[in-house]
């Protein structure tokens, strides 16, 4: 598992490589534009959070596990998503559309973010985020025939890959400090909360996912594999075959793919 100090040589590295073409024009057409520009928009205004909040709650929880490099593996992880959003407005600067200085769904994640101390729940929210994105960036590559913003979507679309693994291996440290019972409560609560957010992504961008070839079925569908292989499994644990059987019958099924 790789520690906080390799993380940081990761993210440094991963800063000096350049994987965008900024000599190609823009060739978007306006249906394409039309179909994309609102998501764009939200999305670039995402990107750019200064993660004050995330940075604050990185630091209790290095100090609360021995882990002072974690911190600045935070801080990188923030750069790196501060530069999707440099890349994504400046797109947006060359297409000649201006960039949005709020959004309804960007302000009411903000405000939660601000509520949350948490180190598990920043987590957790981020690692859903991720999955989401990764589906939405790749949606939007497939939407357009715009080689520029293919090569923008194509650079993020390959941090997020390790954004995921960054946020999956904190959470499973998180989650295995925890009791059975709060292994098992945890994990049903996580899942939870990803179809929650799953479902809000959707609603807001769906315009760009059906584009993208994701209808809504098959996004749901690929945000359930990656439900099922990002989070940590909530199993019994420990548990005598009493607390086995009340398991099984209040428990329910991870799977929310399958139509009503």
């Amino acid at each position: 598992m790789p520690t906080s100090k390799k993380w940081i040589v990761y993210f440094t590295i991963n800063a000096t490589k350049k994987r965008i073409n900024w000599d190609l024009k823009p060739s978007i057409s306006e249906q394409e534009t039309g179909t994309i520009l609102a998501s764009l928009q939200a999305w670039q205004l995402a990107e750019t959070s200064d993660g004050h909040n995330l940075i604050r709650a990185a630091t209790r929880h290095a100090r609360e596990t021995g882990d002072p490099d974690y911190v600045e593996a935070v801080r990188l992880f923030i750069k790196e998503e501060q530069k999707h959003g440099n890349n994504l407005g400046r797109y947006i600067d060359m297409i000649g559309r201006k960039r949005i200085a709020r959004d309804l769904g960007d302000t009411l994640f903000r405000k939660v973010r601000h509520l949350n101390t948490s180190m598990e729940s920043w987590t957790l929210t981020v690692l859903v985020v991720e999955s989401t994105a990764q589906i939405f960036y790749q949606s939007l590559k497939d939407a357009t025939s715009c080689a520029l913003l293919k090569e923008i979507c194509t650079d993020i679309l390959i941090d997020e890959a390790r954004h995921i693994r960054f946020q999956k291996q904190r959470l499973s440290i998180i989650f295995e400090k925890k009791s059975w019972i709060a292994k098992w409560s945890c994990g049903k609560l996580y899942r939870l909360f990803f179809i929650m957010v799953s479902t809000v992504v959707w609603l807001a961008h769906r315009k760009v996912f059906r584009a993208g070839g994701n209808g809504y079925w098959r996004y749901i569908k690929k945000m359930n594999m990656k439900c099922k292989k990002t989070l940590p499994a909530p199993g019994p644990g420990p548990l005598t075959a009493g607390n086995r059987s009340f398991i099984r019958n209040v428990s329910f099924s991870p799977d929310w793919t399958r139509r009503p």
